[in-house]
């Protein structure tokens, strides 16, 4: 009988070398491209009411232009500079040419002192719940180089810093979807880089909580609500549509800063609204932006549209199914392809049964 040693010795061979390989290809699988569970979103209490919030300091050169409340506390109203503040006649706030919306500082009248101080008191309680969440879906994911990945929802962990390079990195999933991203060093976006959002992943469920500064560069484009344990600065050009909450300070130059929609619901951990309501804009009267703020209290087709005095329709702001939440719409009428003259508007919101109708004015 003949044995064919070296024919059964080379199909071994193959064998193993064909399961290594299938090995090798398994564990080359991107990490963040597996589907997992969304983890429940960090709760900003009311500092969810600021675009920008500082303890030490917020500075703006250039000409920057920010949709959102800003605050600082502890620090006075004499830290905000770059503004122009104009304070209001109750010295409870004061308004900037710069800013649609208010800005509030420790040293403004009652009530705005414990405001504020409820409200960094809040950034501080986000900034722990979202370093303190365990059991991590993704640790040390491209060793901190997020640059070209696609992200999906999840809760990422990081013991270094996190770098986004011009190429820019994707966000994608749905939008009660939620990402945390645990940053132990600091968070540094190119110049140019831009924080793309698929699937309909919304900028107010993703949390970036950094231990060290953020930098985001030249005209970069940022998505996200930034909960940084140091200074945030935004270089020449840069945007964001998401919130800056910071424990030391934020410096900008010539920045555009937009609050994110926000959606709350049972399923992404917040409370539902216990009715339907159509808010008054703020600021009001405004030039050029103002933000409209609305609460569904079920799901609905909803319709928000602006008419002038003669009844007639000059922009549609929504107009599509949306779930039960609290949401902010900014209008902003040079957007318009119609120029629009100064004086009353009305704006009117349709939710299944339920209408309001409130007036805005625009002054030029």
């Amino acid at each position: 009988m003949k044995i064919f040693t070296n024919n059964i010795t080379i199909a071994l061979n193959k064998l193993g070398q064909f399961l290594a390989a299938m090995l090798i290809v398994t564990f080359m699988i991107p990490t963040a491209a597996l589907s997992q569970t969304s983890p429940s979103p960090v709760s900003l209490g009311t500092s969810g009411n600021f675009v920008i919030l500082s303890k030490t300091g917020i500075s703006s050169t250039g000409t920057t232009n920010i949709t959102g409340n800003i605050g600082i506390s502890p620090a006075a109203a004499s830290f905000i500079t770059g503004f122009g503040l104009i304070s209001d006649a109750t010295n409870t706030f004061s308004t900037s040419s710069l800013i649609t919306g208010k800005v509030y500082a420790a040293d403004y009248a009652t009530p705005t002192p414990t405001t504020l101080t409820t409200a960094v008191s809040d950034m501080e309680t986000a900034y722990t719940d979202a370093a303190g969440r365990t059991s991590p879906d993704y640790s040390e994911l491209y060793t901190g180089d997020v640059t070209g990945k696609i992200l999906t929802p999840g809760l990422y962990k990081w013991s270094t810093g996190v770098n986004i390079s011009a190429a820019g990195v994707t966000i994608s999933g749905s939008s009660s979807d939620v990402w945390i991203f645990q940053i132990s060093g600091t968070l540094t976006v190119g110049n140019g880089a831009i924080v793309t959002l698929s699937g309909g992943a919304n900028a107010s469920n993703i949390f970036w909580q950094v231990a060290d500064n953020t930098t985001l560069g030249t005209t970069s484009d940022f998505k996200g609500i930034i909960l940084c344990k140091t200074l945030i600065e935004m270089q020449t050009g840069a945007r964001l549509n998401g919130r800056a909450l910071a424990q030391t300070a934020v410096t900008l130059d010539a920045n555009a800063i937009t609050s994110p929609t926000t959606v709350t619901s049972v399923e992404n951990g917040f409370l539902l609204p216990k009715g339907f309501s159509l808010l008054q804009n703020y600021p009001n009267p405004f030039n050029p932006s103002t933000v409209i703020q609305y609460n569904i209290e079920k799901a609905a087709h909803v319709s928000l549209k602006i008419y002038n005095l003669l009844g007639l329709e000059v922009a549609t702001l929504v107009n599509s199914q949306q779930e039960a939440g609290s949401y902010s719409i900014t209008f902003n009428s040079r957007k318009l392809a119609n120029n629009l003259s100064s004086g009353i508007y009305f704006y009117r919101l349709e939710a299944g049964s339920f209408t309001s109708t409130k007036k805005l004015t625009l002054m030029k």
